[in-house]
């Protein structure tokens, strides 16, 4: 028996048709680069990597459409779906079938006249939630009318630019108009929800005791645990036929959600509940299949546009002229189901004006290879260091850090004083790898006698949870440390999401890993007051793009040290990530 080590290239000898064996290895291995589909128009980057394994002189789509295997309609049940010259598997194009469905209910189910009266009614109450500063448009007031008036609405924004003020902002006016409001909020890790529950407990608005007492009761949620996750189960308890009962549903970190969890998503969410998405564009796309949150936001040639009745009614809302904002739209942009549904948050509030990480991160994302450059060659440190030789004693320097955490008897600020500090990695594997890097900081610190490595959950440790255990409350990302207890024994402390410690056993933790270092994909919904970031000297590594960069260069809150090879940085920039999916082009269909 022929025997292949490529998963590949065993999924297409599953099919004995001969013509369709290409197209199903390329649809898999598609797959497990996170496209939905395989996109039929630009099979000719393709013929080179399967003409080792498959007998071929061309990819014949007639053909192609005439095989048993594959279907022209979604509506039935054969292994391979093929619409609008995109393959895909069936299960991946009923997610992407659900989704668009969904959101067009929610989006026909909104009841604006209504609503615009409410907004009208409590004018005065939002002109002092958000007032108004000459010259500079609040996107966040944008954001919340929007909010109020459709129930389906995307918030997009980078750092800093106040997704979570923008909330606490959109609930007090839901609360002041319905205080029997029933609200959920979630996230795709337990750290995101952590934080989105801390920001909000944080946020200092100026409205009435009863409303923040509302907040109080707010327990962000991971979606899992939201939705009802089942053992050992794609399904959840929430669905179609078991909605949530809630009236809204808020969404942060949307971008890591991939096209599986957001179409069940979806699906649990009520016809009549108000769902609002929160996150950025331009970071990392999910794990797995999908970046449906990016592709939502590109979806229409410019963001931030409104008919004529909407603007006038923002405008309503901000006294000073000169932020107000201008009908600028054209045809095209109106006639788009996702029309006046998403707003960008433009004003970054942490990295103000001209400070280095925001003009960096934003060098890095808009590909500008001057402004990277000039970064690169500055002599000078200030918020952006870059390190091109990959210097010991900065990375010494910068791991001593830890010592505060070490030193802090009090377990909670402890926690607090790790988060201060992280060390990111692109990648697990290879001398710049989290594994590496997290054995050379826990030398270096063993060396210093800081820590004593004697025990595998040794004094001090700092571990993270790379599956959840909901036995335990504990889920993927969840940070801890290893303390002694009142009774001098070992445990594994974290916080929960409502700030208070829990403890378990540490021989109860299967699933865990030191994280002196983290890779930038599991610090997406974190965020540290300063991040050595350090990428793999090797050349012509995939996963460098500027998404990546972008995102890690973005968990720090003040300061940032790159350790890279120049070439890297700069191809790095180059990179985009582009994954191959039909939601946008069908929306139009629509």
């Amino acid at each position: 028996m022929q025997t292949f080590n490529d998963v590949h290239l065993q999924f297409a000898s599953f099919f004995k048709s001969q013509n369709l064996q290409p197209y199903a290895y390329l649809v898999s291995k598609k797959l497990s680069q996170g496209h939905i589909c395989l996109n039929l128009n630009e099979l000719s980057t393709e013929k080179e990597d399967i003409s080792s394994y498959f007998k071929i002189n061309n990819l014949n789509i007639e053909q192609l459409k005439k095989e048993k295997m594959v279907s022209l309609k979604g509506d039935e049940k054969q292994p391979f779906i093929l619409h609008q010259n995109r393959l895909y598997l069936q299960r991946y194009f009923n997610y992407e079938s659900k989704i668009l469905t969904r959101i067009l209910k929610f989006k026909n189910n909104t009841e604006e006249l209504n609503q615009l009266n409410r907004l009208k009614e409590n004018k005065d109450f939002i002109k002092n939630l958000f007032p108004s500063t000459p010259n500079i448009i609040n996107w966040q007031l944008v954001a919340a009318v929007n909010s109020f008036i459709n129930n389906f609405t995307i918030i997009t924004g980078g750092p800093g630019t106040g997704k979570t003020t923008t909330v606490a902002k959109i609930l007090a006016i839901m609360f002041q108009i319905n205080p029997d409001l029933k609200v959920a909020l979630a996230a795709p890790t337990g750290k995101a929800a952590a934080r989105m529950a801390e920001s909000l407990k944080q946020a200092d608005l100026k409205v009435d005791e009863d409303i923040k007492s509302k907040f109080e009761l707010l327990k962000p949620a991971t979606i899992h645990r939201l939705l009802g996750y089942v053992p050992d189960s794609p399904y959840f308890k929430h669905n179609r036929e078991n909605p949530l009962l809630v009236d809204v549903l808020i969404v942060d970190e949307s971008s890591m959600i991939d096209v599986a969890l957001f179409s069940k998503l979806l699906d649990a969410v009520g016809n009549q509940t108000k769902l609002i998405l929160l996150g950025d564009k331009d970071q990392l796309a999910s794990v797995e299949a999908g970046s449906l949150f990016g592709d939502l936001c590109l979806a229409q040639n410019q963001l931030n546009i409104f008919d004529e009745e909407r603007t006038q009614l923002i405008n309503s809302l901000i006294d000073d002229e000169s932020a107000q904002i201008s009908t600028n739209i054209d045809s095209q942009d109106i006639s788009h189901p996702l029309f006046q549904h998403i707003v960008e948050l433009k004003h970054s509030y942490r990295f103000k004006g001209e400070e280095e990480i925001g003009v960096f991160s934003k060098a890095i994302i808009n590909n500008n290879q001057k402004t990277i450059k000039e970064f690169i060659d500055k002599k000078e440190n200030g918020q952006v260091t870059i390190d091109t030789n990959y210097d010991i004693k900065l990375f010494h320097e910068f791991v001593k850090g830890y010592q505060d955490y070490i030193d802090e008897t009090d377990i909670k600020k402890a926690l607090k004083k790790l988060n201060n500090l992280k060390v990111l990695c692109a990648v697990r594997e290879g001398e710049q790898g989290v594994y590496m890097i997290n054995k050379h900081i826990e030398s270096y610190l063993s060396e210093k006698k800081l820590i004593n490595k004697g025990l595998e959950f040794y004094l001090h440790r700092p571990i993270m949870i790379t599956k959840n255990n909901y036995a335990l409350g504990l889920f993927n990302g969840d940070i801890g440390i290893i303390r002694e207890d009142d009774h001098k024994v070992l445990k594994a402390f974290f916080e929960n999401s409502e700030g208070k410690l829990v403890s378990v056993f540490p021989g109860l933790l299967s699933q865990v890993e030191t994280v002196f270092a983290m890779t930038i994909h599991k610090s997406q919904g974190s965020e540290f007051t300063n991040v050595l970031m350090v990428l793999p000297k090797a050349e012509n590594i995939d996963i460098l793009t500027r998404e990546l960069l972008y995102t890690g260069l973005t968990r720090a809150k003040q300061n940032v040290i790159l350790q890279a090879l120049e070439a890297n940085l700069l191809k790095s920039a180059e990179a985009k990530v582009e994954r191959a999916s039909g939601i946008n082009q069908r929306f139009l269909l629509e």
